[in-house]
């Protein structure tokens, strides 16, 4: 099974958000999920992570791995970064 999510919890507060993670963490276990956010800590559940910019691809790898060379996500990362990125 394959699925996306689409800013599944951009219109919820923080205590519904953080339930709707601990059910999704279940959900998503075995199924290839792709998951559009701009909320960095919906991101603790992906192995990888693929960056647009500009509707362009600009890096795939994992966290780690793109605050080390990703630009585009460091920005992300920074306090309030994730408030610029619509």
């Amino acid at each position: 099974a394959i699925l996306l999510l689409d800013e599944f919890t951009s219109q919820t507060d923080a205590e519904s958000e953080t339930l709707i993670h601990r059910a999704m963490a279940d959900f998503v276990r075995g199924r290839t999920t792709f998951m559009i956010t701009h909320r960095m800590h919906t991101l603790e559940m992906a192995s990888r992570i693929m960056v647009l910019d500009h509707g362009h691809i600009v890096a795939f790898g994992t966290e780690e791995e793109l605050l080390r060379v990703c630009p585009v996500f460091q920005r992300l990362s920074e306090p309030g970064g994730e408030l610029h990125a619509a």
